[in-house]
């Protein structure tokens, strides 16, 4: 997304010592240094680049329009804007994704890049996390991501969702509940990375043997393809289907290349063909193996990807 464009081209009425200018100066610059945070913020609670991209991009002139000399913490000031107005694409989000063909995944984003996005917390921007997310409401969603992404104090996040202290501690409990009964221990990365270059030379041979050898016996895959042909609609469970869909890669994409790369702030596969991007897989790892596969191969999704992965370069100025 481009930096923010502050009106610098003289056309305002103003004094002519250039102390506006200054003052639009340094909004812009404010604004700039706080951007990965409240990106951070509106995407963990969107599970969306393009909707999180547009959430930033609406605040700005809302801070453009706010009498800066009352405002005491411009960090807290903007991340309850973008705190707000993510709750409310949330809910309207919530109705289309109702009538999303087959599981909706969040959109994956590249940490590798802007490491920024997922430095608060990293665990908490993991595509697995987002998805159980999904299924809190937004207010709860918002109130969990800035108190456990961003060590927000119970009291600013209370007033940032108009609720009570106590409620937000009801809330942030009960999602950290749920979180820990649907997820399992996770390994370190050079064992999850070490199971992932496995699995990718298994998929690649199509070896349903190997691929079961580094599944867990109840692995759930979820592939996301908005009604692509050919991708299934719902979850597929245990460790023999997940092997045979897997296997069946090579056939799916005649002429797949896998390379490594980072999601979310974990190694991932992209496949690619002719040069375009045309899926990613990111995986969970348990001590008994990989008990989680999340493919995503809706294409608007993984431009997403990509649009992320020049987000740094789009942003210096």
């Amino acid at each position: 997304m481009d930096k923010p464009p502050p009106p610098t081209d003289g056309s305002l009425d103003g004094p002519l010592d250039g102390s506006l200018d200054g003052s639009l100066d340094e909004e812009a610059d404010a604004f700039q240094r706080l951007r990965p945070r409240l990106f951070g913020i509106a995407y963990r609670i969107l599970g969306s680049v393009s909707e999180a991209e547009d959430v930033v991009q609406d605040v700005w002139p809302r801070w453009q329009d706010t009498d800066r000399s009352e405002v005491l913490d411009p960090g807290a000031f903007l991340a309850k804007i973008t705190t707000r107005l993510a709750i409310n694409v949330a809910q309207s989000a919530r109705v289309r994704r109702e009538a999303y063909i087959g599981p909706w995944l969040p959109e994956p984003v590249d940490t590798s890049v802007d490491p920024q996005v997922g430095a608060e917390r990293g665990e908490a921007v993991e595509l697995a996390v987002l998805l159980v997310l999904e299924k809190l409401n937004p207010v709860e969603r918002a109130a969990y991501v800035l108190r456990e992404a961003f060590d927000y104090p119970y009291d600013e996040i209370a007033g940032i969702v108009r609720l009570s202290q106590a409620n937000v501690r009801q809330i942030v409990s009960r999602a950290r509940k749920r979180l820990s009964a649907e997820r399992r221990g996770s390994v370190d990365t050079a064992e999850h990375r070490r199971l992932l270059d496995a699995f990718v030379a298994a998929a690649r041979h199509g070896d349903v043997a190997a691929l079961e050898s580094v599944l867990s016996a109840d692995v759930v895959a979820y592939a996301d393809g908005n009604g692509l042909r050919g991708v299934a609609r719902l979850e597929v469970v245990g460790a023999g289907r997940v092997a045979k869909i897997s296997a069946f890669v090579n056939k799916f994409i005649p002429g797949a290349e896998f390379a490594m790369a980072e999601a979310n702030g974990l190694p991932s596969l992209l496949i690619r063909k002719d040069g375009e991007t045309v899926g990613l897989v990111s995986v969970t790892v348990g001590a008994d193996g990989i008990d989680g596969l999340y493919w995503v191969l809706a294409p608007e999704k993984l431009r997403a990807y990509e649009r992320s992965s020049d987000r740094l370069v789009r942003r210096e100025p």
